[in-house]
């Protein structure tokens, strides 16, 4: 078993902030995994230098296996620490960034590969600009996609993505006029938008891993669109639509039967739903279609946006939220963005400079914890 004392590391700078503290751990779990941070990064002075110097002296060779994960886990906390942003720590971790990998971009549905600056490299990417890195606003897209967000908010780029569509604005490089859609819709997932505004966003694009739904309405979109994935999905819209509120004069049981309807030979003529990836993709693409829209705005306007949220938690409570491979939960909103820094925009607030101090460590055989 190996210790440390608590010892003080005085930065150079005099303008010491929060930045500090992030960029001395930062060092210290590059060295903790035997890599090196990048070279302009390692000055003397420097709270990245200092932490991994520190963390040198006390772990040696005794380091943590650096998997592709934790690699890009690092390299993800090195780009939020150089912009500023912040980046939630308890949640982002290796393991997570490993469960929301994927190989097909869901913005331009191309395989993501090949060097950082590529079209189609694949980017962890910020779908709020506006929060820091942190869970449920997170998505991996590609390159292209990535620039074609750049300085855009959901609005604006479901704006951008009705001008496309309709001829009178160029599409972005590497991206469709349907790819400009995913991109908005995927980008209006986690923006909190009026009830009367988030019904009317076809649902262009199904919500990838562990991204957040903020729009109750969206949550239920999704839900519902997700039922059609596998076979099956005539009963179990038919046993969704027994839990709809109990008014007649409304007739809400015969506007979900149209929007059904609508639904239903899209997905009927794809034929792909032995095919999880070809079904989600003709689901994406039948929200395309203008019956659907408007049968769905139909039925959701009769419904109410009070009646919308008691709906989907019903549906939750039933267990229609697992089909297909997916499972969706529920959470409280103040949950559902713990962690996004909303209040500072996403930026890391200074504070008053201080020395900071490495985390105590034990050693045992031949790996060290940090």
């Amino acid at each position: 078993m190996h210790t440390i004392e608590q010892a003080s590391f005085e930065f150079d700078s005099a303008n010491a902030d929060a930045c500090g503290r992030t960029g001395f751990e930062l060092g210290w779990d590059h060295a903790h995994h035997g890599l090196v941070p990048p070279a302009e990064l390692l000055l003397d002075g420097t709270p990245i230098g200092q932490g991994w110097r520190a963390a040198k002296a006390v772990f040696g060779r005794r380091t943590l296996a650096a998997t592709r994960p934790v690699r890009q886990w690092l390299a993800l906390r090195t780009a939020a620490w150089k912009q500023g942003v912040v980046f939630e720590g308890l949640q982002v971790t290796p393991h997570y960034l490993a469960q929301i990998e994927t190989t097909l971009c869901p913005v331009t549905r191309q395989p993501l590969g090949g060097a950082a600056g590529d079209a189609a490299a694949p980017v962890v990417e910020r779908l709020l600009d506006d929060a820091g890195y942190a869970a449920g606003q997170l998505a991996v897209i590609s390159r292209c996609a990535c620039d074609a967000k750049a300085g855009l908010g959901a609005r604006e780029a479901l704006r951008r993505a009705a001008r496309v569509d309709a001829g009178i604005e160029p599409a972005a490089a590497g991206l469709t006029p349907a790819a400009h859609w995913r991109l908005a819709v995927l980008m209006s997932f986690v923006t909190p938008l009026p009830f009367a505004e988030a019904l009317r966003v076809p649902l262009r694009v199904l919500p990838p891993n562990r991204v957040r739904l903020l729009n109750v309405v969206q949550g239920l979109q999704a839900l519902l669109t997700l039922q059609f994935v596998s076979p099956g999905w005539s009963a179990r819209l038919r046993a969704l639509a027994e839990l709809l509120p109990d008014t007649p004069a409304r007739h809400l049981r015969h506007d979900f039967n149209l929007f059904v309807g609508a639904m239903a030979p899209r997905v009927l003529e794809a034929g792909v739903q032995h095919d999880g990836r070809a079904a989600r993709h003709a689901l994406e693409d039948a929200w395309a279609d203008e019956r659907v829209n408007r049968r769905w705005q139909q039925f959701v306007l009769a419904l109410g946006e009070s009646a919308t949220e008691t709906l989907l938690a019903r549906a939750v409570d039933a267990g229609m939220a697992s089909v297909g491979g997916v499972r969706t939960l529920r959470h409280e909103t103040a949950q559902a963005t713990e962690g996004w820094s909303l209040a500072s925009r996403g930026r890391v607030a200074a504070r008053p400079a201080r020395a900071w101090l490495p985390r105590p460590a034990a050693a045992s055989g031949d790996a060290a914890r940090g």
